[in-house]
């Protein structure tokens, strides 16, 4: 993999990881197109998903610092609910993980069919969370929290966003947009962490020099930064429907190619 190679696929990551269009699909085009197997170096895997986990936390530092404070008063407080919450939704994916996880890396083969079909599945949910929201100022609930949680568990799947899905099933459970994204971007932190962990314990590490992943690690959190914040705003004004048809186009290119 070359430095530019890197820049390519961490800027992929960085931005697609929080724009609702599917970090793993786009990766998916990005390999077939660049002729590069990320699977290769976990080093590199690692990099930039830590990269996208560290940009998450400065964007939200304020929301995490005042979690933090209020989940080690040891007080039954809205922060530590908030914060039983985010477990509680990362069930759903830690099975996943667990027992599903050989059956889930077969379909990360470069199959732009998969690719493309779950990219129109994230356009439909993307276009539904617009027609069926119905706002309202009660907060998300620990049914709503696993709900979501199994979203982001099927999101899993290569070309469906994780983004999108999580926040979409929160705006048509009915929440409001600023706590469905915050919710959203913060209950990422602990499956991203623990992916990357497992991923570096195999100790398979490939022969990919330093500096390519050096490159990707910034070229992911600069994108995911800005992409981060820029889809917080998003969020709050409801304008997701772009990304419907960005993720229609896209999707039904992939099949046409994979025919």
């Amino acid at each position: 993999m070359t430095i530019i190679e890197a820049i390519i696929l961490g800027l992929i990551q960085g931005l697609t990881e929080f724009l609702p269009v599917s970090s793993s699909g786009h990766i998916e085009l990005g390999k077939a197109i660049l002729g590069v197997d990320v699977k290769e170096s976990i080093e590199f895997t690692v990099a930039v998903h830590a990269a996208t986990v560290l940009s998450t936390m400065v964007v939200f530092r304020k929301d995490i610092m005042e979690l933090l404070t209020g989940f080690f008063k040891f007080k039954m407080n809205l922060e530590t609910k908030f914060v039983l919450k985010i477990l509680l939704s990362t069930i759903p994916v830690l099975f996943v993980g667990i027992f599903l996880k050989d059956e889930v890396e077969k379909l990360f083969d470069g199959s732009l069919l998969i690719v493309g079909a779950m990219l129109l599945v994230t356009a439909t949910l993307l276009t539904l969370s617009k027609y069926l929201q119905r706002e309202n100022t009660k907060p998300i609930t620990y049914r709503d929290s696993f709900i979501i949680g199994i979203a982001q568990a099927i999101a899993v799947l290569p070309g469906l966003s994780r983004s999108g899905s999580t926040i979409s099933t929160g705006l048509i459970l009915g929440k409001h947009r600023d706590e469905v994204a915050k919710f959203s971007f913060l209950m990422v932190i602990i499956p991203i962490l623990g992916a990357a962990f497992l991923d570096f314990a195999k100790g398979e590490f490939g022969t990919i020099d330093i500096m390519p992943v050096i490159a990707g690690f910034i070229a992911a959190f600069v994108s995911g930064y800005f992409a981060c914040s820029w889809m917080v705003k998003l969020v709050r004004k409801g304008n997701l429907i772009w990304f419907a048809i960005y993720c229609a186009i896209v999707g039904l290119t992939a099949i046409i190619f994979a025919l």
